[in-house]
């Protein structure tokens, strides 16, 4: 019921390289591409992650970058990724409307996350066999006790209180589920119900990982738990560390974790 916008780039000129130059019925492969946490009153669709999306809509594909509900021009309210549904909903409606654009073919999709959008992503991959690679910058990846044993606990949790425009949006919030369910445990039923990573069995394909080694933000070791576990249940999975990479893996990481991002896809989707 909600109205939700994006931002869509669509190649000009490279097209797919097997394709022959006569051929008006080109299909470009499709990249969704999930941001990261920006305080929803500063969001614009088409300001930050430009150079994500240029990196990949240069190399040929066709890149969507949802606005979640309550972002830019999208109605709704921010409700958060981690304690609320209603980001992946967004994302995977707009999985669902970028597979009906005459540019795109609907059997090769993608989906690229950073930071929040790395959970959305992994959320994304358990529910939807339609993405067939899945590529997470700096993602929040681990389950809600590694996420709150190593980042909520150590970072954020002694000094946060929610903004005045958290208490306005009176979204769910950590506090309300620990005060209804106790703090994140992986033995406990209802945190291991809502975490993907017990649902890694139904991931629909390969993932890589990239994280850099100075990540104030999100820790490194929630990607390598992410890649163990991946790897312990058999799946297609690479993992990649840059050392002294901030959390965006700005340049000189920046260049090479495109570089492997797009190869990533190539492969996949190519």
């Amino acid at each position: 019921g909600l109205k939700i916008y994006g931002l869509l780039t669509i190649p000009d000129e490279s097209r797919d390289p097997s394709a022959s130059p006569q051929d008006d019925n080109r299909k470009f492969p499709v990249i969704v591409l999930n941001h990261g946490y920006i305080p929803p009153e500063e969001y614009k669709s088409d300001e930050r992650y430009i150079g994500y999306v240029d990196g990949f809509a240069r190399r040929g594909y066709v890149v969507f970058k949802p606005d979640y509900r309550g972002h830019g021009n999208s109605e709704g309210r921010p409700e958060g990724a981690y304690f609320s549904p209603a980001y992946t909903i967004d994302v995977l409606n707009a999985l669902a409307s970028v597979k009906k654009l005459k540019d795109v073919d609907p059997s090769l999709i993608g989906m690229w996350g950073h930071s929040l959008g790395g959970y959305i992503t992994v959320r994304s991959m358990v529910i939807n066999s339609d993405i067939k690679a899945g590529v997470i910058w700096g993602g929040v990846v681990g389950t809600y006790q590694e996420i709150f044993d190593e980042w909520w606990s150590k970072r954020i949790r002694p000094t946060w209180t929610p903004s005045e425009r958290e208490r306005q949006a009176n979204r769910p919030t950590r506090q309300s589920f620990i005060e209804k369910f106790g703090e994140p445990n992986d033995s406990n039923e209802f945190w291991r119900s809502i975490s993907p990573n017990f649902y890694l069995n139904d991931i629909s394909g390969p993932v890589q990982l990239h994280h850099g080694t100075d990540d104030k933000t999100v820790p490194y070791v929630l990607s390598e738990r992410l890649y163990n576990r991946l790897k312990a249940l058999g799946k297609e999975v690479e993992y990649y560390t840059y050392e002294g990479a901030d959390h965006n893996l700005s340049s000189p990481a920046f260049e090479l974790a495109i570089e492997r991002s797009v190869e990533f896809f190539d492969k996949h989707l190519r």
